[in-house]
């Protein structure tokens, strides 16, 4: 459940990151505008196809759907979306669509394409609630935010998802240096 918005503090509906087809890979909403999944990926497929033929891979771009503002960067295979209300100021928009971008940048090592983000989606996962929590922005500094989400993981220099094999491995051989002492 998403918390009532103060209309005086700038607030983000949504956070979306869409493959190149408009399929999600990962998205999160702070808004109760989409109160089902079939309104959310109408929502997300709407303005896929709006954004679709545009070049916004230089700077963000920003455009209206359904009464909502939406500013949007593309990298290789991916679409950045950051959607907020039309009264919303759009450059705090696109702050927050930057830090995501660049944060995500940074996660992945520049690597910045559908395969390794879905690979390290957990981090991408971790990075949107560095950003912004129940749609209020937290922060906006990449450096801070990737800093932030490789803490939470126990050694940053290798992914979650060799991490976790890692602690799996080392708890099998905790268990079996137990059973052999008995």
């Amino acid at each position: 459940m998403s918390l009532p918005l103060s209309s005086d503090c700038p607030s983000i509906k949504n956070i979306l990151l869409l493959d190149s087809d408009g399929k999600r890979v990962a998205v999160k909403y702070f808004s109760d505008e989409w109160p089902t999944n079939v309104a959310k990926e109408s929502f997300e497929k709407l303005v896929f196809t709006k954004t679709q033929k545009t070049n916004a891979r230089a700077e963000a771009e920003i455009a209206m759907f359904e009464n909502n503002i939406v500013v949007y960067k593309f990298i290789q295979d991916l679409h950045f979306f950051v959607t907020g209300g039309d009264d919303e100021n759009e450059l705090i928009l696109v702050t927050a669509l930057q830090a995501f971008f660049d944060s995500v940048g940074l996660l992945l090592r520049g690597n910045v394409e559908k395969k390794e983000a879905l690979e390290n989606l957990d981090l991408i996962l971790m990075c949107i609630d560095e950003i912004i929590d129940g749609g209020i922005i937290l922060e906006t500094d990449p450096n801070v935010i990737s800093g932030k989400v490789a803490s939470n993981s126990i050694d940053s220099g290798a992914s979650l998802s060799e991490q976790t094999l890692s602690q799996a491995l080392a708890t099998a051989r905790e268990h079996l240096t137990r059973s052999l002492l008995r």
